[in-house]
């Protein structure tokens, strides 16, 4: 297979676009765009696998300012026949048509299996899985519930968009490098969520964002995969019918 006729899928994660100020996002962007570019010519498929950007709310009749090149190049590939698949992350979980109706991007609220090349996939973002973070798990329905989204979305977007750049500032002055490091297969709740899963049916790839931490990791007869982040590691997964690899883009 030659990278001429290559027909590989792509995988990557958290850019968080809009943090953590306007000139180093937009370089990050820049970069991300680039690297779309550059795959186009033997992409089927991409995969983003959330937190895209540090927050995203669709008002009714406002989208939030900025990210014009990364949502115009989404808009190209997928004019171009490249069909791409949006899993919300805990940072942009507040997506409904936008993405759908206007860029022609599959969205995904909740895990998902499926089958590619003959192997079969487990894709998720990943927060909220495996054990632990009962506090999260919590405040996720709550972000999640339909009436609170809409007493959300009734707020001045100057008012929403301040209040909720402040908090994931907040977040991340909280968390630190925390997500940066692997904590190890006794206390990575991912790995161990997908140990559990694979006691249920058997899985080939466990593919998540979520921990920033890029790593390949054999599991019993699977691999555990995290897609790292487009911050510091700029890494990224490529699928074909004969390998799954992870990558950085060194540009």
């Amino acid at each position: 297979m030659t990278q001429a006729t290559a027909k590989n899928i792509y995988f990557l994660s958290d850019f968080h676009l809009g943090a953590p100020n306007f000139s180093d996002s937009l370089l990050r962007e820049k970069k991300i765009v680039a690297f779309l570019d550059s795959i186009k010519n033997n992409a089927t498929e991409v995969f983003i696998l959330g937190d895209m950007f540090d927050f995203w709310f669709e008002y009714k009749n406002t989208v939030p300012k900025g990210f014009t090149r990364i949502l115009g190049k989404l808009a190209e590939l997928t004019d171009s026949g490249i069909v791409i698949h949006f899993f919300v992350g805990n940072h942009d979980m507040w997506m409904k048509d936008y993405f759908k109706t206007e860029l022609n991007i599959k969205v995904y609220f909740e895990p998902i299996i499926t089958e590619r090349f003959g192997k079969k996939l487990y894709i998720a973002h990943g927060d909220g899985l495996g054990p632990g973070d009962k506090g999260y798990k919590f405040l996720k329905k709550i972000f999640r519930n339909k009436i609170c989204q809409w007493m959300f979305g009734i707020l001045h977007p100057t008012w929403g968009i301040g209040l909720a750049n402040y908090f994931s500032r907040k977040s991340r002055e909280k968390t630190g490098t925390a997500d940066a490091h692997f904590l190890g297969e006794e206390n990575e709740w991912l790995f161990i969520y997908s140990k559990e899963q694979l006691q249920k049916q058997p899985i080939d790839y466990f593919i998540f964002g979520h921990r920033h931490y890029p790593i390949k990791l054999a599991i019993e007869n699977s691999y555990y995969v995290n897609l790292g982040d487009w911050i510091n590691n700029f890494t990224y997964v490529v699928l074909n019918n004969e390998t799954l690899e992870l990558k950085k883009w060194e540009n």
